[in-house]
């Protein structure tokens, strides 16, 4: 039986994919690895965020921090998103332990936006991750696979399991997510 874990992302309006996932409780632990730098590392990058409407983000990626195991980069992301890359943006909304959404500074110098929307159910957080203003084609599918990576990765934090490497999740997902969501 699939459970909402091992759902794949939807696209659920042009250029906007939500991504649903039941996290380890409580609300507050799962806020803080949203928003505080040296949890938010563990999963998918560090920088310091001012957690009011018009701060600062900064997200500073290292994918090689996120497991034990090493990979390298694959060469479509050398320079791109290996661990130099650096995202800013600034906090559209805050609710603290429920909602933030900031803008993502994409690499083409566009800007996304991105929702996290956390409701408890339970002992469990369910997650709501939507992305926005996804426009080109191929930055949806890398983007859609590279939440699915990260979420899973941050579950793994959670759960306090041994983390999977990023790379090897995320490059079959690309494919999966070129299938679902471009036909």
């Amino acid at each position: 039986m699939q459970t909402m874990n091992d759902q794949m992302g939807k696209l659920v309006a042009p250029a906007t994919i939500v991504l649903e996932r039941m996290l380890p409780g409580p609300i507050e632990t799962v806020w803080a690895y949203l928003t505080q730098s040296e949890l938010r590392k563990k999963w998918i990058a560090a920088g310091e965020m001012d957690l009011r409407v018009g701060g600062a983000v900064e997200l500073v990626f290292d994918h090689d921090q996120l497991s034990d195991a090493k990979e390298k980069t694959p060469e479509k992301y050398e320079g791109v998103c290996d661990s130099s890359t650096k995202m800013q943006g600034r906090i559209l909304e805050v609710d603290p332990p429920r909602l933030l959404s900031y803008t993502w500074g994409e690499a083409d110098g566009s800007e996304s936006d991105v929702t996290f929307l956390l409701e408890e159910i339970g002992d469990k957080v369910k997650l709501t991750l939507t992305h926005r203003k996804l426009f080109d084609n191929e930055t949806m599918v890398g983007v859609a696979a590279g939440w699915h990576a990260h979420v899973a990765i941050m579950i793994d934090v959670l759960e306090g399991t041994p983390t999977r490497p990023f790379w090897s999740i995320h490059m079959p997902l690309e494919e999966d997510y070129r299938k679902l969501l471009l036909g």
